[in-house]
């Protein structure tokens, strides 16, 4: 006990010595529009204030932001009675706008930010907490490997990953294979979109039993009509999986 009290300070000034070299050698900028921060893996107080976080009261099923409180918890949008998903509940933790959002998520994507994920998997840890408090497993949205060649990594994959490591919830990386490439998904219709995703996901056989009775939150970047997420949840579900929500980061709102 004596040699840990005696340690603990040493390894708190180590670390303090690290993080200030890191600084030096990497000065800390913002994770959307890289401005000058004073820490690292943040945002900017102009990127914060832009960032439209998704907050109660909203959807029970889809994650879809009201406009006003009408003091009654679990309340259906009228697109989630008209239209039920095939996953239980979806949570994001902001809106997919013009702003430091769509930054994010293109850094991430396309720019090989691969550091950004672990702060945007804190914020998805506490926006999908209800559904992490209730989940054995998380299962990324694979990319069809023809993709990931040329991406070179998996955004979803990487959110899992941080999610996992925030939560303590075990990530199965390779339970779903995406057999299907599909063509880009801007402009198509809802019905067009699900049409486009029909047999495009498949249970692999490292996932064949780890989903088996399950309660599986399905983890992407972005949910835009959601064909994704319910073609996705389909084959869980289909394989045996108990029950699958969907969190993401993102997501497009309409009319707000």
């Amino acid at each position: 006990m004596l040699a840990a009290r005696l340690f603990d300070p040493l390894a708190t000034a180590a670390r303090k010595v690290a993080a200030h070299a890191l600084d030096v050698v990497y000065p800390p900028v913002c994770i959307a529009c890289r401005r000058a921060t004073e820490s690292h893996f943040g945002l900017c107080p102009e990127c914060w204030a832009q960032m439209r976080f998704i907050e109660k009261p909203f959807c029970e099923r889809l994650g879809t932001p009201f406009e006003v409180d009408l003091g009654q918890p679990g309340l259906l949008s009228p697109e989630a009675i008209a239209n039920p998903p095939v996953f239980a509940r979806a949570r994001s933790v902001a809106k997919f706008d013009d702003g430091p959002a769509r930054l994010i998520v293109h850094r991430l994507k396309y720019y090989d930010r691969l550091e950004i994920a672990r702060p945007v998997g804190r914020w998805m840890a506490r926006a999908g907490a209800e559904l992490l408090d209730e989940c054995d497993l998380l299962v990324p949205v694979p990319m069809h490997r023809l993709r990931l060649i040329g991406r070179k990594h998996n955004q979803a994959a990487l959110l899992a990953g941080a999610v996992s490591r925030e939560t303590g919830v075990p990530a199965e990386m390779r339970a779903l294979d995406r057999v299907k490439t599909t063509p880009p998904q801007v402009g198509l219709s809802k019905a067009q979109r699900a049409t486009n995703l029909q047999g495009a996901f498949r249970i692999s056989e490292a996932g064949k039993l780890a989903v088996l009775d399950k309660r599986i939150v399905l983890i992407d970047d972005v949910m835009t009509s959601g064909a994704t997420l319910n073609a996705a949840a389909r084959t869980l579900l289909r394989a045996g999986a108990k029950r699958v929500d969907a969190l993401t980061f993102a997501r497009v709102v309409t009319g707000g």
